[in-house]
């Protein structure tokens, strides 16, 4: 992905996160809505609201525990993770007028807006 869409996007490129009994609490009320996919329901996609900033609590991957304050990409991808272990799919929290296959999303939804 070319470096102005993937600012547009807030998808710098990032470190494995890596999420072991994460706990995510919001911080502060603003949210931001972006397009959102998962392998759980492959050829989908649709607009899910989520915090904009998050602390996360977690294990790594050698059992040792970490703060972190997230934002953008990655606070997306905590609490999306996050409510997997919850039982709740992207799609029980999208806006459902949104709802795309992910075929017509990259025809008309893809590009950046100009």
């Amino acid at each position: 992905m070319p470096p102005e869409i993937a600012a547009e996007r807030e998808r710098p490129p990032q470190p494995r996160l890596e999420l072991i009994n994460p706990v995510v609490t919001p911080l502060g009320s603003r949210y931001h809505a972006f397009h959102e996919g998962c392998l759980s329901v492959e050829g989908l996609t649709a607009v899910v609201p989520r915090h904009a900033k998050v602390r996360l609590s977690a294990l790594d991957g050698a059992g040792r525990p970490y703060e972190a304050e997230l934002s953008g990409r990655p606070a997306r991808i905590a609490q999306h993770e996050t409510d997997h272990l919850n039982g709740t799919l992207y799609l029980d929290r999208a806006e459902p007028r949104s709802l795309s296959t992910i075929g017509n999303h990259e025809r008309f939804w893809a590009a950046p807006a100009r």
